[in-house]
């Protein structure tokens, strides 16, 4: 039985030719014609039958700053419409496999996997005990898209999934084919380019809707099918919590002062009434369900001692209860239930005071439908729910706090001044004492609602910790309970936040810590100094305490994005995977354990690429089972947007997080041979002095300023941080994000592959062997990992388009930056083929084919965009052109930063 009636040839096909129609009938034929002769220009050179790209060149010369926003809004629709075709695909394909049972890091390959390691019930038990997968959504600012194009982008998806997966009369086809038309032509006419940057609730809104709209429902999918196949093989085994969805978005302060406590107590509440009323519709469901007689049948003691608690406790609600629906207990129960919901935002008694209440009254159906032998009605229509509850609580995600370092020092200084305590001038020693001290008194050393004269940095600290206090006593300790420090250096750094929220009654110690203070060491020095400032902590008094209070377990961060940008791709890949083994033991010494966090990015050189492989690839002493990660930008949809793709990606995390618990708990030090440590011990020291050398270099930054559109990034509303922290134009101050995503747009993505192929001749120069490079390519997750990592950043590269960028900077720049670039991006890709032993950079075929495919259509976006960009002066039209270019090759490459 076919499961679709199409294939993503008929999608690009069809949508490109209704992309042209709505073209001429909006515009005029002959920009039709314009967009069609540049179209076909760049296919034929990409396909050998012209010599070079002179004809497309002379195309776009002619085109007036008319033209130049016809074709650019044309290739950006193109690559919008053509990246649905392919999500469709990916779904085809998701639920062809399924069918067949064949489909690769899918659940059934996860229980698979245990039965043929010969995995007993008990130890199976064990691993999803331990396993908890917690995705943590972001404000970052790599979203190129506008919320409205995005919504018009998901009703055309919709459409297609109509008219490939139901069985259509010509009429139906018809009807759902002018719908595509008409949302088609809507989106021709809509802005792509935002007219103004989006605020901190913008950015929270639309994390909440991926997962309100979309991961509320298939996490109990995920669930569901998990324990179908685990009761086959170990029916004794009961399924844990295995997700937890957090986010940054509406919370995380650091470096984006437009995120107020104002926006954070926006966020608590709006996500609290969202997931309040999901469960209340979802209860007013099931009362549609739970409709049995109960003088039919013995609904149970527990039940009914249920049911008069709240009868006592809502004496008139239950009345009402009663007379709707006499002689029918279930009903009556949702009713009383769906009352104490609605309380929780009201001044009213009686509403739930937290999750595990509502929890214990969907237990109690549950068992009372089992006993009556309803088993599939509690499994279909209750178990789902308690799995959701379980899962998003009275939160929908909980949030956590960020701030820099910097700021804390100095809020805690400037208070400590005010009650006569001399902190700026004390030593990293002296400082801990004093902190470790005032924590462990009784009374408080601050007043946090009037702190005295204080900075602006300060009030704003000491306001946020204020807050914090009455976020827990209204939303609870879960909704805002994790703080991440950025740039932590020193343990004072992670002292001081837990100082403040001691303050602020967070923390009220030995007995209770209110707070996960999460130290985010991101530069080389940090990283490094690992040991001293993890293990002083373990040491403290204080801390030990507020790490018993949180069951011992230290959260700890580690930032991808700067340790690239500091050390570039391979150095900051071998010096992440050895600190998080340096991690893993010192937490081991110290019998704490360690969840690990990674500050993952969407893009390969920010710590991007698949997750599951990531994960498997994770040194097995970091694998407590426990893990956290960023989802950001662009990837939050391209993972999120399809439910479906959204169920899929959620399975392969939990794959890949029991197959790596298990091994794990098999192996708990990974068998690494140390001539392979000593390989990358070459590589990597070699790599980086190679990339500082041309980080250092005269001119280089002006050379970036030059060669890319980081002129443009900065100034387009993507998101409400600004682009770099202080606003000058420097490598060290600029934000990862759009470092990345700027040489991402000129296609010379050095950020995913600069200095590997001359780190990796330093080795073979030392007496190093390609066999050697071979085999840790095959049995070293890590080395694997990495490597392929580096093809797609190298396919995605090229440098024929970047000649066009590098044409933009001073000659005397061009000649001796570009020329290197190129070689270096030769020595990479020569020698990632030959450890590889492939002859395409690329392993997955599918994604050969798109890069194939997308290719010729990025080409005349990036030559319109160099052409703007070396315009000295550009008028109001050709700045929006400008602007749409990076939308359009963002789309294209499926990828900003």
């Amino acid at each position: 039985m076919s499961l679709h009636s199409r294939d993503v040839k008929q999608d690009v096909r069809e949508l490109g030719a209704l992309l042209g129609d709505v073209l001429a009938e909006q515009t005029s034929e002959g920009a039709f014609e314009t967009v069609e002769d540049i179209r076909n220009s760049a296919i034929s050179y990409r396909e050998g039958e012209l010599d070079s790209r002179e004809e497309l060149d002379q195309i776009l010369e002619a085109l007036s700053p008319q033209g130049e926003s016809i074709v650019a809004r044309a290739f950006t629709t193109y690559f919008e419409l053509i990246n649905l075709a392919e999500e469709r695909e990916r779904v085809r394909v998701v639920r062809q496999g399924s069918q067949s049972g064949d489909l690769e890091d899918g659940l059934v390959a996860t229980v698979e996997t245990l039965v043929e390691s010969d995995a007993d019930a008990e130890t199976v038990q064990q691993v999803l005990d331990d396993v908890l997968i917690e995705p943590t959504f972001t404000a970052h600012p790599t979203e190129a898209r506008r919320k409205t194009v995005k919504a018009k982008l998901r009703s055309i998806a919709h459409r297609l999934e109509e008219l490939d997966e139901r069985r259509v009369t010509d009429r139906e086809h018809e009807q759902l084919w002018r719908k595509v038309d008409a949302e088609v032509t809507s989106l021709w006419q809509t802005s792509q380019v935002r007219e103004r940057r989006p605020e901190p609730q913008d950015e929270a809104r639309n994390v909440q809707w991926y997962i309100e709209n979309i991961l509320f429902d298939v996490v109990g999918e995920v669930y569901a099918e998990l324990e179908d196949l685990l009761a086959e093989e170990y029916p004794e085994v009961d399924v844990p919590k295995l997700f937890e969805f957090r986010s940054w978005a509406g919370s995380d302060r650091d470096g984006n002062p437009f995120v107020t406590p104002e926006v954070t107590t926006d966020t608590l509440e709006r996500q609290r009434g969202v997931v309040l009323e999901k469960y209340s519709q979802a209860l007013k469901r099931l009362s549609g369900v739970l409709s049995q007689d109960g003088r039919r049948i013995d609904v149970g003691a527990e039940l009914e001692r249920s049911l008069k608690a709240d009868r006592e406790r809502l004496p008139g609600v239950a009345r009402e209860a009663e007379e709707r629906y006499p002689g029918e207990p279930y009903r009556q129960k949702l009713k009383l239930m769906r009352e104490r919901l609605r309380r929780i935002e009201d001044v009213r008694p009686d509403g739930y005071a937290e999750k595990s209440e509502f929890l214990e009254d969907l237990e109690a159906i549950d068992r009372s439908l089992r006993a009556t032998g309803a088993d599939v009605v509690a499994d279909e229509y209750v178990e789902p729910l308690m799995r959701q509850v379980d899962t998003f609580g009275f939160t929908l995600a909980s949030l956590d706090l960020r701030d820099h370092q910097e700021n804390h020092t100095e809020a805690v200084h400037e208070a400590l001044a005010n009650e006569g305590i001399d902190y700026r001038d004390r030593d990293e020693e002296e400082r801990i004492e004093v902190l470790t001290e005032a924590i462990l008194q009784s009374e408080p050393v601050l007043d946090l609602d009037d702190p005295g004269e204080v900075s602006e940095t300060a009030e704003r600290v000491l306001r946020r910790f204020a807050m914090l206090g009455e976020w827990q006593r209204e939303f609870g300790v879960s909704a805002i309970d994790t703080y991440c420090i950025s740039m932590t250096e020193e343990p004072s750094h992670v002292l001081e936040v837990l100082f403040l929220a001691d303050q602020a009654g967070v923390v009220a110690l030995p007995d209770h810590c209110g707070l996960d203070v999460v130290p985010l060491l991101e530069t080389e020095s940090a990283l490094n100094g690992a040991r001293r400032i993890m293990g002083t902590l373990f040491e403290n008094e204080a801390y030990a305490q507020a790490l018993e209070a949180r069951n011992d377990t230290q959260e700890i961060m580690l930032g991808y994005s700067d340790s690239n940008k500091e050390n570039g791709f391979l150095a900051a890949n071998w010096d992440l995977y050895k600190n998080q083994r340096r991690l893993a033991q010192i937490c081991d010494d110290f019998d704490v354990r360690m969840r690990l966090f990674h500050g993952r990015g969407g893009s390969i050189s920010r710590g991007g690429g698949p997750m599951n492989e990531a994960m498997l690839a994770l040194p097995n002493e970091t694998v407590t089972g426990q893990i956290k990660f960023t989802e950001q930008g662009e990837a939050i949809a391209e993972k999120y947007a399809n439910p479906q793709i959204a169920e899929r990606n959620l399975e392969q995390m939990l794959n890949a997080q029991v197959r790596a618990r298990h091994q794990a708990i098999r192996e708990p030090q990974e068998d690494v041979r140390e001539e392979w440590v000593e390989a990358m011990d070459e590589m990597a020291p070699a790599a980086r002095e190679q990339y500082r050398d041309l980080l250092e270099s005269d001119g280089f930054v002006t050379y970036f300023g030059q060669a890319t559109p980081i002129g443009v990034i900065e100034d387009l509303n993507l998101g409400s941080r600004p682009a770099s922290r202080s606003g000058e134009r420097t490598v060290e101050d600029l934000r990862a994000i759009p470092w990345v995503f700027s040489w991402t747009q000129s296609r010379c993505i050095i950020t995913g592959w600069y200095a590997l192929g001359s780190g990796i001749q330093a080795y073979l120069d030392s007496g190093g062997d390609v066999e050697t490079l071979q085999e840790m390519y095959e049995e070293w997750p890590f080395f694997r990992t990495t490597l392929d990592n580096a093809s797609l950043a190298l396919a995605r590269t090229d440098f024929e388009i970047a000649e066009y960028y590098a044409d933009l900077a001073d000659e005397d720049l061009r000649e001796e930056f570009f020329p290197h670039l190129r070689e270096e991006y030769e020595r990479a890709r020569d020698v990632v083929l030959e450890v590889t032993d492939r002859d395409s950079l690329l392993k997955r075929e599918w994604l050969d084919e798109s890069l194939r495919r997308r290719n010729p259509y990025v080409d005349p976006l990036n030559v319109l965009q160099t052409r703007l960009l070396r315009k000295t002066h550009r008028t109001d039209d050709e700045e929006q052109t400008l602007r749409l270019t990076v939308k359009g090759i963002a789309a294209g490459m499926k990828n900003t930063g």
